[in-house]
């Protein structure tokens, strides 16, 4: 079996993350999104809440990838936490050059850690492109409509923080 291993913050999970989940179903018989947790940031949504946004936005999308697509959690090396969960592909999503550039190098280190973890690249639909979580965040918290960037479970989730503030 062909595990894959798509690493993110997913904070919040976006239309793009959603395309290149997709795509990764194609080409992996198995998928674990993995949520990096970082000590030292504080994200919007916890751990807790990602995974949840994103187990209900894809069973909404694509009901026939259940028992195929897992969500974790990492704080150590990606390749390492591959490895760990036994996974030979590497999954990582393009916007444009800017991104290219970026994670040719971080397949190169990659790929002198861990050989046997292989990095493959899936461009974001061309509607998706333009979307990150960062600017889905800043437009959330300033009112304005992300409905367009983000799946429906994700929009409701964002409303309901906004709310509480």
């Amino acid at each position: 079996m062909t595990t894959a291993f798509y690493p993110g913050s997913f904070d919040p999970l976006t239309n793009g993350h959603m395309d290149v989940l997709v795509q990764s179903l194609n080409i992996a018989e198995k998928v674990i999104v993995a949520i990096g947790i970082h000590p030292g940031k504080v994200p919007l949504f916890s751990f807790e809440e990602r995974a949840d946004l994103i187990t209900r936005s894809l069973a909404r999308q694509l009901p026939a990838s259940e028992g195929r697509v897992s969500v974790t959690s990492f704080s150590n090396l990606v390749v390492d936490a591959a490895r760990a969960h036994g996974a030979t592909i590497l999954i990582r999503g393009l916007r444009d050059g800017t991104d290219l550039d970026y994670e040719m190098q971080m397949a190169g280190m990659n790929a002198q850690m861990a050989p046997d973890v292989q990095t493959v690249f899936l461009p974001a639909g061309t509607v998706s492109r333009p979307i990150t979580a960062t600017l889905v965040r800043q437009i959330a918290a300033m009112g304005g409509d992300v409905s367009p960037f983000v799946p429906p479970e994700v929009l409701e989730a964002l409303t309901a923080k906004r709310q509480k503030k």
